[in-house]
């Protein structure tokens, strides 16, 4: 007996790429495997086409030649890509995306924070917005390190270990809490 699995559109994050520096193509397909709405700027959707990635949208003002029919473009109208690529989701109903950057722009990822569910791929780290109780099972040793600063935070199986840095103590649950409505923080992927 075989299982089928139906993906609604827009039921799995789209994945918007700003840039695949430092980030495994193991990684990417990782990402790829549920097959997302792709977004990439343009240098980006140029080296995907060579792997045989089919790009959906390219965040850039139009060319007159792109090496790939049947993809949209979504210009940037004097925004960053990143604003532009947020807003084209936005206005599509997305309610999730993927984002894989060299640029960590915390000040237009926290403008957007309420608005659809960020996952940011940087440098190593998953980075993601929690909002206060949230709990996660970790191994220990885990390092999970806080990005939002002057925050008054509580922890469950977690020690400081350096600042807005913590570990995991033991394997198991662990959680935040804090005042504010959502806050920042990455692990390794």
């Amino acid at each position: 007996m075989s299982s089928h699995h139906i993906v609604r559109e827009k039921q799995e994050p789209a994945l918007l790429i700003l840039s695949l520096e430092n980030f495994g193509d193991e990684d990417l397909g990782q990402l790829l495997e549920w097959s997302p709405t792709l977004i990439a700027t343009l240098p980006v959707a140029e080296q995907l086409v060579v792997y045989g990635i089919k790009v959906d949208l390219i965040v850039a003002n139009p060319v007159s030649y792109f090496d790939q029919s049947d993809v949209k473009w979504i210009p940037v109208d004097g925004q960053s890509n990143l604003q532009a690529g947020l807003d084209y989701l936005l206005t599509q109903g997305y309610p999730a995306v993927n984002i894989i950057t060299d640029r960590l722009e915390t000040d237009i990822f926290s403008a957007y924070i309420n608005q659809i569910n960020l996952v940011i791929f940087y440098q190593g780290k998953k980075i993601y917005a929690i909002a206060s109780g949230f709990s996660k099972w970790r191994p220990a040793g885990q390092v999970v390190e806080v990005l939002s600063s002057n925050q008054e935070i509580a922890v469950q199986n977690l020690k400081l270990t350096a600042p807005q840095q913590y570990q995991t103590i033991a394997d198991g649950v662990t959680a935040f809490t804090f005042q504010s409505p959502r806050i920042f923080i990455s692990e390794e992927y």
